[in-house]
């Protein structure tokens, strides 16, 4: 069908409508946050060929598993999970045409051209955001260890960390009835004074909460880490830290609460989380719902719960004070972020629809690309490319001469079709793509030369024009199948076992060396074709 060079040229048309179709920008719709905390659809105009980081600027993070913590169970699973829940939150952040990609068997590669916030692109991908739900310390099971864990580190020689008027002139200051005498003569009996833990915490307004000094919250965080006072905390309990400290008669205190060790349910169970401002009190809101399972687990156990304190808990800290269930919740309710503003409620929000990161992750390599310096790679690397270009253009005209221009004609449809595929194929352009994309135009001539200095020996055996045109096709296309082939080959292995920029030259030189071999043995054949058609009595080719 190729014969006639009318099918040849509907061909030619159809793949430079096709490249320009995809090249055309077009409107779509993406999923953003707005004003009010809300999902929303959002109408933009998207070109087609995107740029990369080094090109628009941007971050490049590289992220590996923290095993600082404990050893991840599963390493290879945890990572590519992390990878799922990286790719939902990014989506959902907004950033135009991220990369995230596994690099090994042990990183997570994250590239977000455009983004200007480096620090709340990496909060959002590196928060964990493990959601709990846990009652209170309602029968005071802790207060009631606080004077055997006072013993404990006495007979370990731990002294008393406070002396005891200096305790109750916090006490008076905080004007509250504090159960703790029981602890300091118990502790006193022994000792002969205030105990080394008891000094440090006073028991608050709620079921189960404590509050400690904040210049004190360190010395007490060390404490609680001992195995000696871990045995002392009662089986079923566990002690965590509130999220932001408290100010209460001018002192600062940090909030600690007993919480039950079992969980009545998870983030796990999360159907969906918006982001709103609290219409009464004002402070920045998360309001969740719960899958179907979720809010039965949930109404079951609230309802059991009616009157107690519950904690609710992010990333192991207990958000504001736990409220108490007054009666039974089923499938909506809402977590109450106090002084934080509707950025943060946003950011938590989203964090939570995605899910939370099966381990922690550590940011083992960072690049932040400034846009200046992008825009100055897109204007040298574009005038490379043009005086490269124009180069090759005024030396194939000048030393082919009709056949010379034939090939730039050619060059002209490479360039079309190349950047058609690139935008079809949904390939990024970055600074090494644009150097796969000049190096291609290298081999597209490359072909045509081949090409040409065969039809020149043909010529040279007294052949018409006609017939050294066809034998020089003919007999150049082994060695253009050859070269490509093993360049194609090349850029493949560099596309399996690279990342970031190594890849999109790879992509691009690829897409480009298949453009060059369409534009020189089909298009420029074409074009020979057109001319013999009208000189078929024609001696004489300059070439």
């Amino acid at each position: 069908m190729f014969s006639s060079i009318r099918n040849r040229l509907i061909v030619i048309g159809l793949l430079l409508a096709g490249s320009v179709w995809s090249l055309w920008p077009r409107e779509v719709t993406v999923r953003q946050l707005g004003d009010d905390g809300r999902m929303q659809d959002v109408r933009q105009t998207r070109t087609p060929l995107k740029l990369g980081l080094d090109l628009q600027g941007g971050i490049h993070l590289a992220l590996e598993l923290d095993e600082s913590r404990g050893a991840v169970a599963n390493p290879s699973d945890a990572l590519d999970r992390a990878l799922t829940v990286i790719r939902q939150r990014i989506d959902e952040f907004g950033v135009a045409e991220p990369l995230v990609q596994k690099a090994g068997e042990e990183r997570i590669i994250v590239e977000l051209p455009g983004e200007r916030d480096p620090a709340r692109a990496k909060s959002i991908i590196q928060r964990s955001a493990f959601l709990e739900f846990r009652i209170t310390d309602m029968q005071g099971q802790f207060r009631e260890a606080i004077p055997r864990i006072d013993r404990a580190l006495q007979r370990e020689g731990v002294v008393s960390a406070a002396e005891r008027p200096a305790r109750r002139a916090i006490e008076d200051l905080l004007e509250t009835a504090v159960d703790s005498a029981a602890a300091d003569s118990a502790a006193a009996d022994s000792a002969g004074g205030p105990g080394p833990f008891s000094t440090l915490l006073f028991e608050g307004q709620l079921p189960g909460e404590y509050l400690v000094p904040e210049e004190s919250f360190p010395r007490v965080d060390s404490l609680l880490r001992l195995p000696t006072v871990a045995r002392e905390v009662p089986r079923g309990l566990e002690l965590i830290w509130g999220a932001d400290p408290s100010s209460q008669g001018g002192r600062s205190f940090r909030p600690l609460y007993a919480v039950d060790r079992r969980a009545i349910i998870t983030g796990e169970q999360l159907a969906d989380a918006e982001a709103s401002l609290d219409q009464l009190g004002g402070g920045a809101i998360v309001r969740f719902q719960l899958t179907r399972a979720g809010g039965r687990i949930f109404g079951r156990e609230t309802a059991r719960h009616i009157g107690d304190n519950m904690a609710i808990i992010l990333d192991g800290r207990v958000q504001s004070q736990p409220p108490v269930i007054r009666s039974q919740i089923n499938r909506d309710g809402q977590i109450e972020l106090g002084n934080a503003d509707l950025r943060e409620a946003q950011d938590l929000a989203l964090v939570l629809r995605a899910g939370a990161l099966p381990a922690p992750l550590q940011i083992v390599e960072e690049r932040t690309v400034g846009a200046s310096l992008g825009e100055d790679s897109i204007r040298k690397g574009m005038t490379a490319a043009i005086i490269g270009a124009l180069a090759v253009v005024v030396l194939v005209a000048v030393y082919y001469r009709f056949a010379g221009l034939l090939a730039v004609a050619a060059l002209g449809v490479y360039a079309v079709l190349t950047l058609g595929g690139l935008a079809g194929f949904g390939a990024t352009l970055t600074l090494p793509g644009l150097a796969g994309f000049i190096l291609s135009v290298g081999m597209a001539v490359d072909a045509n030369v081949l090409i040409f200095e065969r039809i020149r020996e043909e010529l040279k055996t007294s052949k018409t024009v006609r017939a050294a045109v066809d034998q020089g096709f003919q007999h150049a296309m082994p060695a253009i199948v050859d070269s490509n082939i093993t360049t194609v080959l090349t850029a493949l292995f560099l596309f399996q076992f690279g990342t970031g920029p190594v890849r999109g030259f790879a992509i691009i030189l690829i897409v480009g060396i298949f453009a060059s071999f369409v534009t020189a043995v089909f298009v420029t054949r074409t074009f020979f074709m057109i001319w013999l058609e009208r000189r078929s009595q024609t001696q004489e080719l300059a070439i």
